[in-house]
């Protein structure tokens, strides 16, 4: 115990993830994530024009209910669009950095040593546009894990060796 020293860190001398340039998700994402919109929405549209076809009148009621729905759309593109550009991820030498959010941006930085498995994932639509997500799961749970999708395969096949490669290194 007569080695033992607990130093104070100076907290702004320390490296800062905000300075990292974050790769942007592959454009072709945004079409991806249109079309899941669309169709939710669609699915959405065609039960409810359903359920107004059966109804026993037409009523002012409905279109106000159209318009509504019509309003949610063109807000649920929206904040599509802009969760999509806000979205960004790095690699560095030690950690991943993952970062999203609307109004709350979340930014994770997990090291390496923590990552526990590694896995890839191609989602019907997005695997017509040649996409890729990376779902990285650690040792902390479900919370901490980290699912980057938009990326183009061949990228997110070496993501995912470099990512088991660090693993390897650390057994």
């Amino acid at each position: 115990m007569e080695n033992f020293t607990n130093e104070t860190i100076d907290t702004k001398q320390l490296p800062r993830f905000e300075e990292v340039q974050l790769s942007a998700l592959h454009p072709k994402y945004w079409i991806v994530s249109l079309m899941n919109t669309t169709v939710v929405f669609l699915v959405l549209g065609i039960a409810l024009g359903f359920v107004w076809y059966n109804s026993e009148e037409f009523s002012q009621v409905g279109v106000y209910f159209l318009l509504a729905y019509l309003l949610v759309l063109v807000i649920a593109l929206l904040l599509t669009r802009i969760g999509f550009k806000k979205k960004g991820f790095a690699f560095r030498e030690h950690d991943v950095i993952y970062r999203n959010g609307i109004i709350a941006t979340n930014t994770m930085v997990i090291p390496y040593n923590r990552v526990q498995h590694v896995a890839l994932h191609e989602g019907l639509i997005s695997r017509y546009f040649g996409l890729a997500k990376v779902e990285i799961f650690t040792a902390g749970g479900s919370s901490s894990d980290v699912e980057i999708p938009g990326i183009a395969k061949e990228e997110a096949e070496n993501i995912k060796q470099l990512l088991m490669g660090k693993i390897q290194k650390q057994l």
